[in-house]
Order: structure tokens, then sequence, then C-alpha cells
């Protein structure tokens, strides 16, 4: 079944970045556009533009509710004898020194961010205008000092005349729920301006008035069905171009491994979603849309789990409720897999958040392997994530770079290690705190309440930067 009203409250309630914290970022804007006018930044000031999600209206709320990201353009004029990075590092020095704006400020390489601590960051870049052929734009790349075209308001106009063509603003709607699907489940990456170009690419002239956007599920299924089969087409990673900028490749250094990811996570969810919506039954189509998109959808309405053994079902048996610590989550992992534990489980509430700002640098995979074994034992036995283990012994992490690369060598490895479960809780051993690594990049835990517990590897420079981060690793105790 479709539930149209259920996805109309679910976006409006859930998904989308409700109206006080945009007027927020609207002030923040207003302010920062006001503060770099009057200030003595040398460049011309031409306009400032909206960049990103913002200017694509498919911005959404974060779901660990922190702060979310806009793009703001500055457009200037050339200055005689100024480099690219000239622009962003005189900008830069022109925000650290201001009262307002100083401690708030960091200066990357295309950007500066201004930061509004638990509420939004501003992402604030030059761009130049008409520096040596009419009507071009340059952003500036300060790491490597050159002038990059681009052309953000003419891929902002693509995209709304997607929408336009889409109709009922499904195309906007869709594209959010995808993005809030991405960071719900966290079981693949994928940079927003690709996943906005893939399913902008998916809507043809031809779909103007079709019945395969009358609503917004419907606009869902066929473009998550579009999308699946073209990536399934794909074994290898393609290019995805810049439709208005010929020679941009979009993916061009978004790694292979989690291209080959994406395509096997879309085609799960493509699964999932057909099978939501051709469900005829209305509870258990429901129970269905909460596989996809977890207890907030169709929230408040109270659901009759009929089914016996199939994946859906047993994952509705924690999701339909909202308090998934009422349910024994070890039996239902015992009984039916690790799949079922739900994302909310890897970061509840009383686990603390990693503060440390993304590196510039390229980002590492980090893998996690674990051996039950004692403390001092030289040797011990493979274990899986979301593996059933009884309260006896330890388990020695061990962290890795994905494909086998070696860590940099200023960098050092974190551990989150996050405890639920009421046992902990009543045992005041509610630990999602971070540690260090004991031996090389290992850590070693006891094995000791029972619950669904989780381990985390963090790599962090020596300048206190994220350059990688892993899966969460499930520590099932019977």
């Amino acid at each position: 079944m479709k539930h149209v009203e259920h996805f109309r409250n679910f976006l409006k309630d859930t998904v989308n970045l409700n109206q006080t914290r945009i007027t927020d970022l609207e002030n923040s804007t207003g302010a920062i556009e006001r503060f770099i006018r009057q200030s003595t930044w040398e460049p011309t000031i031409k306009r400032f533009a909206e960049q990103g999600s913002w200017a694509h209206d498919t911005i959404i709320k974060p779901v660990d509710q922190g702060e979310f990201d806009a793009d703001l353009l500055v457009m200037v004029d050339p200055v005689d004898g100024w480099t690219a990075e000239d622009y962003v590092k005189t900008l830069g020095k022109t925000l650290k020194e201001s009262s307002t704006y100083g401690e708030k400020t960091k200066v990357w390489d295309y950007c500066i961010t201004v930061t509004y601590a638990k509420e939004h960051k501003v992402d604030v870049a030059p761009c130049v205008v008409e520096r040596i052929w009419a009507n071009t734009l340059e952003v500036c790349n300060k790491k490597h000092d050159e002038f990059e075209e681009s052309r953000p308001e003419e891929y902002t106009q693509w995209l709304k005349d997607r929408n336009a063509i889409s109709g009922t603003n499904s195309f906007r709607k869709v594209t959010r729920l995808v993005k809030y699907l991405r960071d719900i489940k966290l079981t693949f990456s994928c940079p927003s301006v690709i996943l906005t170009t893939l399913l902008g690419n998916h809507i043809h002239d031809w779909d103007k008035g079709s019945s395969s956007f009358a609503d917004v599920p419907t606009a869902l299924k066929t473009l998550m069905g579009r999308l699946d089969d073209w990536l399934q087409a794909r074994p290898d990673k393609p290019q995805i171009p810049n439709p208005k900028l010929l020679g941009e490749d979009f993916a061009a250094n978004w790694p292979e491994a989690k291209y080959e990811n994406f395509r096997n996570k879309i085609q799960r969810y493509r699964t999932w979603i057909d099978e939501a919506y051709d469900e005829p039954d209305k509870n258990e189509s429901i129970i269905a849309w909460r596989r996809v998109f977890g207890p907030e959808f169709a929230k408040g309405v109270t659901v009759e789990v009929k089914k016996s053994l199939s994946e859906a079902t047993a994952l509705a048996r924690v999701l339909a409720s909202d308090a998934a610590y009422n349910h024994d989550l070890v039996r239902d992992v015992r009984l039916y897999g690790a799949a079922i534990v739900p994302a909310s489980v890897s970061h509840p509430d009383h686990q603390e958040p990693a503060a440390w700002p993304i590196s510039a640098r390229p980002w590492i995979d980090l893998l996690i392997t674990a051996h039950h074994q004692r403390k001092r034992s030289s040797a011990g036995k493979a274990v899986q994530s979301g593996e059933v283990l009884a309260p006896r012994g330890g388990l020695l992490f061990r962290a890795f770079a994905f494909g086998g690369q070696s860590f940099p060598s200023d960098c050092h490895i974190k551990w989150r290690i996050t405890n639920t479960g009421i046992t902990a809780m009543i045992a005041k051993c509610g630990r999602g705190d971070f540690y260090s690594s004991e031996k090389g990049n290992t850590r070693w835990e006891p094995l000791a309440y029972h619950g669904v517990h989780v381990a985390e590897a963090f790599l962090i420079s020596a300048d206190g930067a994220l350059l990688g981060q892993s899966r969460p690793f499930h520590v099932v105790i019977d």
C-alpha cells in the first residue's frame, strides 16, 4: 500500500528540516553576507548565492539531531595578481580575525566553514566571475592553487527542471527520503551530489504527467527501480557526469569499493520498497515501510505482527514499538540474525559523539576484526559482528585499513565502546566513551553484560582531524 498521508506526515515531522532551523540559517547567512560586504576584504563582491542541498531544497534534518551543512557562494570580480589560494586564504583571515566569527571559523581547501554549535555550519566559498572568459565561474582550490570551472546555478536549475517534470515536488521529496535512508541505515555512503544527480538522471521529459509520479511513494518506487536497474547493468563504477559542465565527473574520487557497496544496498532497498508498496494488507504494509525507514514512519500507529519468520517480521518486532528495549533484542538476534538490529542501537542517547573535524586528506575506510580470547592470550577464535556469545572471557579487537593499506605514520586509533541493554544500565555500565588502543591498533574488552553492544574504530591524525572510521561491530552477549 502507498500510505500517502503517512508519507506526508513522515516528511513533515521527521525528514524535512523544520522552518525554525531554516529561519535561523537564513539569519546566520544574512549576517555573514553583511559582515563580508562591510569588511576590508579586497575583492569586489557581485552577489551571494545558495549552493548544494540548501539551494536544491533537498536539505534534511540531521538524523543525529546535530548540525546540518549549508553552502554559500560569494561571487567576486577577479583581483589583479591574485592566485586561487589568495581568495580562500584572505577570506578565511578576514573571518578569523573577527570577534564575531573568529572562534567559529575554519579554513579548508575550497571554503571557509562557520560553525554554529549544535545548529548548523555555513560553508562560504569564493567564486571568481569571468576571470578569463565571459559567462564563466571558477571556484578556488587553495591546496593546489588552481581555479576550477563550476556551474552551480545551472546545475541547480537542472534539478529544478527535473522537479517540475516529476510534478507535485516529488523529485525533491524522494531525494530527501533517500538521503534520510542513507543517514538512518548507515549501510552505504554516497555523496549527496552523486545521489541527487543519479536520481535526477532517471526523470525524463516524457515523464511529465505520468502515473509513475502520481504521488510520493509511487515516485519513490519508480526512481529506486530505475536507479537499481541502471546500477545492476554497471558492475564497475561508471562516470557520473555533471549534466551542466562537460568533463566533470562527480564520481572521479568515489572509491570503487564504495560504489560496489552502494550498488548492492540500493538493490536491497529497492526490493524492500517494492514489497512495502505492493503489500495489500494495511497492517503488514506499515510494517514493511518501517523496515525501510524505521519506527518514525507512521509513528503512533500500532501494528500487529501476524507473519512468522520473515526478515521483515523479525525486524518489525523491534521497530513496531517506540521503545526497542521493551523487547529482548538478544533473543531476536539469536532467532533471526543480526540483520534485525536497528541503526538506533549503534547510536544511543548516552553515547559520546565523535567531535573531530573531517580531515581534508583522503578518507580511509576501517575494518574491525575480533577474536574471543583471554586478555593476555596469544590466540583466540575469530568472531563475526552479530555473533551471539556467552558472557565469558573477552574480545580482542583489531583495526585495519580497507584494502590492506598502512595507516599514515602520524595517526592513531581511538575506540568507542558502547554498552546498551537494561543489564548494563542497572549496573551503571552504560558506556559510550572513547578509549585509546592498547598494543598497536588493538583493544581488549571483557564479555560481561547481556545485550547488544557496539565497538567502533576511528583514525585520528596528529592535528586532531578524523581520517577514517569503521562500521559498528555488534557484540551480542547472551
